[in-house]
């Protein structure tokens, strides 16, 4: 992460309210009246001390994901632009694989287009045929988005502050390279236990995955902290996100792309016994 100014204090107290939640599993209220209205700087600032502590306890960041790619959320927030929170290399989960029980707090599901850099994306002006030229392959992903935040009661400044209410993604397959594919035209459909939950398609995301890539590689670079060959990209949502309990099971087909799903194991039981 490149150097900053010392953090405002409401960006601190953001970061602790949101870093109590994780480790108590038990969600905040809204740290929003802790910001000026509308501050999103403040908001990342808190999102960025979060990203410092995980990095000195040996996390490390593999990519970024991009939220509010929806032009309906972004009304409902009051926001005219996505945002964008970091991705670590223990939020990966294996396609097909299991979110242990307890693991988020309030999960919800999303089907992405995932894009894999073969190079650096370093450029303030970036271009659709920049990040063609960088991207090595796109894959089929789900994001499994989470909040600190009591009953997803979020604001813009909520969930920036909450790295962009992130919790963990699945890459599914196969890997495809990008110059054979619409990823506009995408149509993509997401069941829960078999049962169809959320459709959409590439143009549901800012019109196409690619523009969500252009603005958070333009984004990162003229806050000094570009995308580099390696990193994992989600892109944003395809179709609404749906909500997830213990012991269910989510599968995406994102047609000329591929597929990709993840289940969650059954709730723990904890009921005691007696003797």
């Amino acid at each position: 992460m490149p150097a900053s100014t010392p953090p405002p204090p409401a960006a601190v107290q953001a970061a602790e309210a949101l870093a109590e939640a994780e480790r108590t599993a038990i969600p905040c209220p809204p740290v929003r009246k802790l910001f000026a209205d509308g501050d999103i700087d403040a908001a990342y600032a808190a999102q960025r001390i979060h990203t410092e502590r995980a990095l000195a306890e040996g996390r490390r960041i593999v990519g970024r994901k991009i939220g509010l790619t929806s032009p309906a959320v972004q009304a409902q927030l009051g926001v005219g632009q996505p945002d964008f929170g970091v991705l670590f290399a223990d939020m990966a989960v294996p396609d097909g694989g299991e979110v242990p029980a307890g693991r988020l707090l309030q999960p919800k599901v999303e089907a992405e287009v995932a894009l894999v850099l073969g190079s650096d994306l370093p450029h303030r002006d970036c271009t659709v045929v920049d990040v063609l030229r960088a991207t090595e392959f796109a894959l089929p992903a789900l994001e499994i988005v989470d909040s600190r935040v009591r009953d997803w009661d979020i604001s813009i400044t909520d969930t920036v502050a909450d790295n962009a209410s992130s919790g963990l993604f699945v890459l599914g397959g196969p890997l495809r390279e990008l110059w054979d594919l619409d990823l506009r035209g995408v149509r993509m459909s997401m069941t829960r236990n078999g049962v169809e939950v959320s459709t959409g398609s590439g143009a549901d995301c800012l019109g196409s995955p690619l523009n969500a890539a252009v603005w958070l590689a333009s984004t990162l670079a003229a806050m000094g902290d570009p995308l580099c060959a390696g990193d994992v990209v989600l892109t944003g949502a395809l179709g609404p996100m749906a909500v997830t309990r213990p012991g269910e099971a989510f599968h995406a087909d994102i047609k000329g792309l591929g597929s990709v799903s993840v289940r969650f194991a059954p709730a723990a039981n904890t009921e005691g016994t007696s003797s």
